[in-house]
């Protein structure tokens, strides 16, 4: 049995290619499992990473366009592009013999991958800048990965069709790379045409043989006839004989090469006219085989892959870099400073260029999960304010409402009991800024899998959870809430730390396990208004915490009700209660309330304290947008807060009233202090 090898370069590019195509596989899936609407990918999760995510899959995908440069200047130089050459003669081979049909088909493989490896390239680019609205992008990206997939299982079964276990045996044999078929010379094709006709042309005809002779008749006078012999034939010239010319089909046979007329024209080297223009034969002189262009690039066409891949990855990394976001806090006079109050016309904002962030992959936002948010920030040397705007098509105000029915009060919801609700949920906005010095800081704020903390419960959600890869390292996070807390002027002051030891709730699952996220220390304003009892079979029992005092004005305040998760309240409304305006649960202030009234989900009580009180806000919205005005102190003194200084990282993220499902976007903002 012949032993089939590949050249060298073929197999390293292969299998460079093949790894990275593996990386971006795995760690792109696990991303996917962090989306809406992929959570069934969590099957597959002790095939998944954890730990490293986001980086390996840019790292992989910068490696796949440096493999597939590679291997398009390999194909040109090392003269093997016949593997994937996809003419008419390729595709009549698909209906003439098996080999024919195999090889056509691979060839359609090859192109298919092709194709769909540059859509990954781009919308993987597009993804990862930012730049293009990208549901559409993101769809494409994702039925990209599984035409790849399957791909790699086609491409497999083609070539053990075509020659079983050492067809697929040939990318573990490396082998010299053949030396490339000589380029096709038209001009010296024709002159070697035009010398052959002139020397069949030149031959002698053969010379004519001469007529036998006849014999003699017979003499009458003698009675015996003797048998006359035949006159002597000329003798024929030997020099003027020429052997039968025996025409071959399909190819010529090649003459030793000569000179062509073009090289000095009729005439030799000494001046003189050329012999065989007056008839006699040309000599046979043999040519000196050309010089080979380019004979380094000829001869390395691994070493010219190479360099010109590096050169487009080093290409690619410098054009990341210049072309990150950097959001400049501009220093401002103190009496310049905006008022709070959601207010987008103060003049420090008019003064100052934002810059527009397009976060993915979140929940509703009309089904798309894209957001655009601008940023816009000023410092007074003591105070730092910002600017946040962004797109959300209504103003959700329901937090978890409750609804009395005949058999008691139902909490509104829809998976707030596996902490994913994604219906009966307020508007929130985050920010997070964090001082670890990586590209991508979600490898470490945040960790994939259900199981991302050994020792600690799964996620009820399936997705993973935020935490910090030490003790002492801390991500500063805030969070407005459109109806908890935020329209009394406070935004919520958060961080993700070392992972938590779960609570007994959260041990039995009762309550979902949420890592290293934690509030500060501290108090907040805000709290459930309701009370939830698990009976012995599991069912859950819903009793509000307070009720209105009047029911009339409370059902006024909350404006236009619609129980439509998807219909926005509207303006001036209020989803919450406070102290003053409700009293304690009890059987007798239930029982006057009627049948089918809605009260919020909220209590507003007290006042924020502590580390939670360090940052101030206030929010609008109109035509499809938030804004959000905020201020907080350029240094707090507090670990758990990151004080502004150039050099520190920010994301954002945006919730259309959705408890988990926000948006985000996979390059951090740099951030510049003036």
């Amino acid at each position: 049995m012949k032993i089939r090898k590949t050249d060298y370069g073929t197999i390293i590019l292969h299998w460079l290619l093949v790894a990275a195509i593996g990386v971006a596989t795995f760690t792109g899936l696990r991303i996917a499992t962090e989306g809406p609407y992929h959570l069934w990918v969590n099957e597959l999760d002790s095939f998944l990473p954890s730990t490293h995510v986001w980086v390996p899959h840019m790292q992989s995908a910068v490696v796949q366009v440096a493999a597939m440069i590679a291997y398009t200047v390999y194909l040109a130089r090392s003269g093997l592009s016949r593997r994937v050459q996809l003419d008419k003669n390729r595709l009549r081979g698909l209906l003439g013999k098996r080999t024919q049909r195999l090889g056509a088909f691979g060839a359609i493989l090859m192109w298919t991958f092709f194709l769909s490896m540059i859509a990954m390239i781009v919308t993987g680019s597009l993804l990862y800048l930012g730049v293009f609205p990208n549901h559409f992008v993101r769809q494409v990206h994702w039925y990209g990965t599984w035409t790849i997939v399957g791909f790699i299982g086609l491409h497999v079964l083609n070539h053990f069709a075509i020659g079983g276990s050492t067809q697929l045996m040939r990318v573990f044999r490396p082998d010299k790379l053949p030396a490339p078929p000589p380029r096709l010379d038209a001009v010296e094709l024709l002159t070697m045409l035009v010398e052959q006709s002139e020397r069949l042309g030149s031959e002698p005809e053969p010379a004519a043989k001469p007529p036998a002779a006849r014999p003699a008749p017979p003499m009458r006078a003698m009675p015996i006839q003797v048998p006359l012999q035949p006159a002597p034939a000329a003798p024929l010239q030997a020099a003027n004989v020429a052997p039968a010319y025996e025409p071959t089909f399909g190819r010529l046979p090649l003459p030793d090469r000569q000179d062509p007329p073009w090289k000095g024209g009729d005439r030799n080297d000494e001046g003189d006219e050329a012999p065989w223009k007056s008839g006699s034969a040309r000599p046979q002189a043999r040519r000196a085989p050309a010089k080979r262009r380019n004979p380094t690039f000829q001869a390395n066409p691994l070493v010219v892959a190479a360099a010109v891949a590096i050169t487009g990855a080093s290409l690619m990394f410098a054009s990341d870099w210049l072309s990150s976001d950097t959001l400049v806090i501009h220093r401002i006079d103190a009496a310049d400073a905006p008022v709070l109050d959601g207010d987008t016309s103060d003049r420090v904002w008019r003064n100052i260029e934002p810059i527009s962030v397009l976060t993915n992959q979140g929940g509703n936002l009309d089904g798309k999960g894209d957001s655009r948010v601008e940023i816009r920030a000023a410092h007074d040397g003591e105070w730092a304010y910002f600017l946040f705007t962004w797109e959300d098509p209504t103003r959700s105000l329901k937090q978890l409402p409750m609804v009395k029915e005949r058999n008691g009060w139902h909490l509104l919801q829809n998976g707030y009991w596996n902490g994913d609700e994604h219906d009966y949920n307020e508007d929130k906005f985050s920010v997070l800024f964090t001082t670890l010095d990586v590209t991508l800081a979600g490898d470490r704020t945040f960790h994939a899998s259900p199981e991302a903390v050994s020792d600690a419960p799964t996620t009820k959600t399936g997705r993973g959870l935020h935490y910090t890869p030490e003790a002492g390292i801390y991500a500063d996070v805030w969070q407005w809430k459109a109806t908890s807390g935020g329209p009394t002027g406070w935004l919520d002051d958060d961080h993700f730390g070392p992972p938590l030891p779960p609570t007994p709730q959260q041990a039995r699952n009762l309550v979902p396990y949420k890592g290293g996220f934690e509030p500060d220390p501290g108090t907040a304003n805000y709290s459930d208004n309701f009370v939830v009892d698990i009976d012995t079979d599991g069912n859950r029992n819903v009793t509000p915490r307070r009720l209105p005092k009047d029911v009339a004005a409370m059902t006024k305040a909350m404006g236009d009700i619609s129980l439509d998760p998807n219909v926005g309240e509207s303006d001036g409304a209020r989803w919450f209660m406070s102290e003053a305006e409700s009293v304690p649960y009890s059987a007798e202030a239930d029982q006057a309330i009627p049948i089918g009234t809605v009260i919020p989900g909220v209590i507003i009580a007290g006042d924020y304290t502590g580390d939670r009180a360090d940052v101030r806000c206030a929010a609008r919205w109109a035509a499809g947008h938030w804004a959000l005005e905020v201020a907080r102190r350029l240094d707090t003194h507090s670990k758990y807060d990151i004080p502004f200084k150039s050099g520190i990282y920010m994301r954002v993220s945006v919730f259309d009233h959705v408890q988990v499902r926000h948006t985000r976007h996979v390059r951090p903002i740099r951030v510049e202090v003036e």
